[in-house]
């Protein structure tokens, strides 16, 4: 709720401003000023804020937070306002307009405080009232500079029925304390409720995320520990190759390393040697993948960390305006995190194509990017970059989609020039990650032939829909 004009009236006068001399200036939010000001051994904060549902002047003892860049007002402001002095404070009759008039050296300046929901503003004009800069440019309005700003025909308005009485607080109190902590804990611009509800937003579908990958990566480490059974049950078949029949899908023998018996499983359609070379190669992909299942588990663990503190950290803060300034500073660092994701990204019939264009950007798409039913392509005996296509739930890549990944996996490899050449492509659980090997190199396995001969109609497409 903003001020009504009788709690403004009552404001200025309880604050007093004539005489007053402005020292400081913050903008702490796009629509939030404070000035600081100086009288007769005292100093006060005057904050100034033209949010919907919170339109107010007041003085407010809560600490004010600076921005990390300043804003283009208050910039105006310090070079125009600071050390001016404030000869007159009054509001334009019932119109919730407040109007200083200041004076710094023989320079005379005016500032009109609209404090209207849904169209406050703050407007500093020269003594014959052309505007020099406003805090909200309304060009449509004339709110601009260089233009006049006519207060004059507000006056002569007509006035609402509408009968307004100043609201109710503690006897003992100043009304001016009362709102400056009212605004603070319930004021609908700033309020630490809705603020609150903002960071619990911001963090919950991220850190739900984060924790259901911990659990997967969990459960594939436990997998990937297990490796070593398979080493035993391919030793044991090696062992006992003169004992195992052709055509069998079991075996059953002793367990030299448990001393027990154990049962194996075969493919009858495999020789026991093959049989045994299943199981170590088993073995092998499950080994050479933990090492990056628990580095992944690290990082998601160590994220997770981080945005519960932060998040502890925000719902801490009592403070609106330090609260919003840390919100608004967290939200510019995902989104610039969100903004580095690796590579380029391309959209094709409503499916998102990423492709990696060095071997970094292929090893990070392949590790924080994309999840085990993704389509993977690559040129086959070129060097080039990775090229995924984003699955969707219940639904197979179109041929038209598959080709243009295909395009842009030739594009970003050696085979450019030649303009053609054969891909081949699986979906991402089929990759397995070459032991010591460089960074990103992978070795697919149940992959499909595709030869791509570059078109320029579809590369031309794809670049018109690029994401940014």
């Amino acid at each position: 709720m903003s001020l009504n004009w009788k709690e403004i009236n009552l404001v200025l006068d309880e604050i007093n401003l004539p005489g007053s001399q402005i020292q400081k200036v913050f903008q702490p939010a796009y629509d939030i000023v404070v000035f600081g000001v100086y009288r007769t051994g005292v100093y006060k904060n005057i904050l100034i804020s033209i949010a919907p549902g919170a339109c107010r002047i007041h003085e407010t003892k809560q600490n004010i937070p600076k921005p990390e860049k300043p804003l283009r007002f208050v910039e105006f402001l310090k070079a125009h306002i600071v050390n001016a002095w404030i000869d007159e404070a009054v509001q334009i009759g019932e119109e919730r307009i407040v109007k200083l008039s200041l004076h710094r050296g023989k320079e005379i300046l005016y500032m009109f405080i609209r404090l209207w929901s849904n169209a406050g503003n703050v407007i500093v004009t020269d003594d014959s009232y052309t505007i020099l800069d406003v805090m909200r440019r309304k060009p449509n309005k004339g709110e601009i500079g260089g233009k006049r700003y006519d207060y004059a025909i507000i006056q002569n308005q007509e006035k609402s029925k509408r009968i307004y009485e100043i609201r109710d607080y503690p006897q003992g109190m100043i009304f001016n304390d009362y709102i400056d902590t009212w605004y603070a804990e319930h004021g609908t611009a700033l309020s630490l409720e809705m603020l609150r509800e903002q960071v619990k937003k911001l963090f919950s579908a991220k850190m739900e995320r984060l924790e259901a990958s911990i659990v997967m990566l969990e459960k594939k480490i436990r997998q990937a520990e297990d490796a070593e059974l398979f080493k035993e049950q391919a030793d044991i078949i090696m062992a006992n190759i003169a004992a195992i029949r052709a055509g069998s899908e079991w075996f059953q023998g002793e367990n030299f390393y448990t001393g027990g018996s154990i049962t194996i499983k075969l493919d009858p359609q495999k020789s026991a040697v093959q049989n045994a070379e299943h199981y170590y190669e088993l073995y092998r992909k499950s080994k050479s993948g933990l090492d990056e299942l628990k580095k992944d588990m690290e990082t998601s663990k160590q994220e997770l960390s981080r945005m519960e503190k932060e998040k502890s950290w925000l719902l801490s803060l009592e403070n609106p305006l330090e609260l919003h300034k840390a919100l608004t500073l967290e939200v510019k660092r995902k989104q610039v995190h969100d903004k580095k994701r690796p590579g380029v990204a391309f959209m094709s019939n409503g499916w998102l194509i990423l492709a990696g264009r060095d071997a970094s950007e292929n090893d990070e798409l392949l590790r924080h990017y994309v999840k085990g039913q993704d389509i993977w392509l690559h040129t086959r005996d070129v060097p080039g970059g990775y090229i995924f296509i984003k699955a969707k739930k219940d639904k197979s890549v179109p041929l038209d989609v598959l080709i243009d990944a295909g395009n842009l996996a030739v594009f970003y490899s050696k085979a450019r020039n030649a303009r053609e050449a054969d891909l081949y492509y699986t979906r991402v659980k089929y990759l397995r990650r070459a032991k010591n090997g460089p960074k990103g190199l992978v070795i697919p396995t149940q992959e499909k032939n595709l030869h791509i001969v570059l078109d320029d109609d579809r590369l031309r497409k794809l670049e018109h829909n690029k994401c940014e």
